[in-house]
């Protein structure tokens, strides 16, 4: 392991993500949604920031980048795709490309759907996904500008990573959307042990981010459109013929859901 982690939970549920690079002692930051929480991590670690790391656009997702970028002369880097509306980008980025941070080198994934530019870190050796708005524990990100067909193709890239891989998403989300999952396949035990868990580390006001890939496979919904055991649960009134409209169908209900 090369990468030292440092979750800083910010505004009412998004997390910021600190990563340094043991060896080179090189510093990023993904996702700063304010500068400020950032800063006071720094000083009192007594680490620079060398890289801004965006995974997609929105404001709680690149708030703090002007700010950052001028006090520590950090470099910005983001989605080639949304070069535009990333604050102050210098270095773009897109599928099959690596980020590397000090020794320690991330795969970038296009992942479009929640925006059309997202893009994930995946920091191999050590087992790190930095995934932003794309996947959620029990969950994934609304489709704001991507379709069912794209997001559910960029979830099947998550899919694919190792089971121990840990989902560094950007939002502590996982209680809400554990009931939505346990509301759709109420029959699945791995979730209902899942959402024991998640119930006491909240209880206890303990994050439950990092997610392990290799659980939310098995309880994750928005992973399992293409299960069957799901797929027979599902309260769905019109044809289903593709796991691509039966993702549809399950973000359509976790809209809807109250």
């Amino acid at each position: 392991m090369s990468l030292e982690i440092v979750q800083i939970p910010v505004l009412q549920d998004n997390y910021i993500y600190l990563l340094r690079d043991v060896g080179t002692n090189t510093v990023a930051v993904v996702d700063p949604a304010q500068a400020e929480p950032v800063a006071a991590q720094l000083t009192q670690r007594g680490w620079s920031l060398n890289y801004i790391l965006n995974t997609h656009h929105h404001l709680d997702h690149v708030g703090g980048n002007r700010e950052l970028e001028e006090r520590f002369d950090a470099i910005v880097v983001g989605p080639r795709r949304d070069k535009e509306r990333i604050p102050h980008i210098s270095l773009e980025l897109g599928e099959g490309d690596e980020f590397r941070l000090g020794e320690s080198v991330a795969q970038v994934f296009d992942t479009p759907g929640h925006t059309k530019g997202h893009i994930v870190y995946y920091f191999a050796e050590d087992h790190a996904l930095f995934c932003g708005d794309t996947l959620f524990s029990l969950g994934c990100g609304r489709l704001f500008e991507g379709s069912p067909e794209q997001m559910w193709s960029s979830l099947l890239k998550l899919r694919r990573l190792p089971d121990q891989t840990l989902v560094y998403c950007a939002h502590e989300y996982t209680e809400a959307n554990a009931r939505f999952a346990s509301h759709i396949d109420p029959k699945n035990e791995d979730l209902k042990h899942y959402y024991a868990d998640v119930r006491d580390l909240r209880h206890e006001g303990r994050p439950t981010i990092p997610a392990k890939l290799g659980l939310e496979k098995l309880c994750n919904p928005f992973l399992r459109a293409d299960d069957i055991e799901l797929q027979k649960e599902l309260d769905i009134s019109r044809p289903i013929s593709s796991p691509e409209q039966v993702f549809a169908a399950i973000r359509q209900q976790k809209d809807e859901f109250r």
